[in-house]
């Protein structure tokens, strides 16, 4: 199922343009890059994001004004469900958007231009639950556990390692589904199942939530950790990163290599000033400040370029689709995935 990966491209990013001029470059050379950027710009570009850590980047690397090089204008807004996710890529009103990887290689592989620019997270998932006799998977033997997005990343990632441990959904687990991460949340918080399989920031909310209500919630199993003991690799999962449709990179070739840089500066500074990234995307995200600021520590954020991380994507797809390769429309996708 392997592939080679495609030779790397030379990146004129933003970073090599300030370099260049640190170092003297001439007038004509940067004549030449702004006429390139300008003949290229977007009048909009709209970048889309879930209920869920990524989405804090690309708010802050939209506040931060640097797409300006790129679109007159530049809009930060969420997906709420993975329905209204897929339903704007069909419908072609979403060409920059972050999307569970697996769904991505899935579409890919079943026609649908679109290209993966990088990885936004190295894995966010958590279980929570007030219940301190749950340590580990197989401690969820007749319990309940609430899982948002049925089918989805989340649903997925916990079925294939159930499945490593030998139990089965509605034979040794219930498994309660829900709508999204903040009704699985409730779900928990108000006694109706035992445990949540959630992102971030979902998980930090139940906590907080959870003390005010006189509950004890904690991270009870952290999923990356388990992912990582059942595939005997990093405890790393590459859940979700930012798709360009092939519609969006032709109306503007030079907007992938620069928006790359700039969700790279964007993830820094969220990850080094936690409260002032809460504060700029706490408007668009249905979480207060507090929520988000403290989320971000367990979110592991990052801008990882797709080819770079191939490796720990394809580990990922490989396993995710070990028992039914349809997952992720029947083979790990080639080289023309990753952008």
């Amino acid at each position: 199922m392997a592939v080679t990966a495609a030779p790397a491209s030379p990146v004129l990013s933003r970073r090599c343009v300030m370099a260049g001029i640190g170092a003297g470059l001439a007038l004509p050379a940067l004549s030449w890059l702004s006429q390139s950027v300008q003949a290229a710009q977007l009048d909009e570009l709209v970048l889309y994001g879930p209920p869920a850590g990524p989405s804090i980047v690309l708010a802050g690397a939209v506040a931060s004004g640097a797409l300006t090089p790129f679109a007159g204008k530049a809009d930060f807004k969420v997906w709420r469900n993975p329905d209204e996710m897929r339903a704007g890529l069909t419908s072609g009103t979403m060409g920059a958007l972050v999307l569970p990887v697996q769904v991505a290689a899935n579409l890919y592989n079943r026609g649908m231009k679109l290209k993966l620019l990088n990885i936004m997270t190295k894995g966010l998932l958590y279980i929570v639950s007030d219940d301190t006799g749950i340590d580990s998977l197989p401690a969820l033997k007749g319990r309940k556990l609430a899982v948002p997005f049925r089918n989805d990343m989340p649903d997925l990632v916990l079925l294939r390692l159930l499945a490593h441990y030998g139990m089965t959904p509605g034979t040794d687990i219930v498994i309660e589904n829900a709508g999204s991460p903040i009704e699985a949340m409730q779900m928990l918080i108000a006694g109706r199942v035992d445990a949540v399989l959630a992102p971030e920031p979902a998980c930090t909310a139940a906590i907080i939530m959870g003390k005010l209500a006189g509950k004890d919630m904690r991270r009870v199993i952290d999923v990356q950790t388990v992912w990582g003991e059942v595939t005997g690799k990093e405890p790393v999962l590459p859940q979700a990163g930012l798709a360009l449709t092939d519609a969006l990179v032709a109306a503007a070739p030079e907007l992938a290599n620069g928006l790359q840089a700039v969700l790279e500066e964007a993830a820094a500074r969220v990850n080094a000033d936690p409260e002032n990234a809460a504060k700029i995307a706490a408007p668009s995200l249905d979480f207060p400040e507090p929520v988000l600021a403290a989320s971000i520590a367990t979110s592991k954020l990052v801008a990882e370029r797709a080819g770079q991380a191939r490796p720990a994507i394809e580990a990922m797809l490989s396993m995710l689709a070990d028992s039914d390769p349809a997952i992720i429309g029947g083979h790990l996708p080639d080289d023309g995935f990753y952008l």
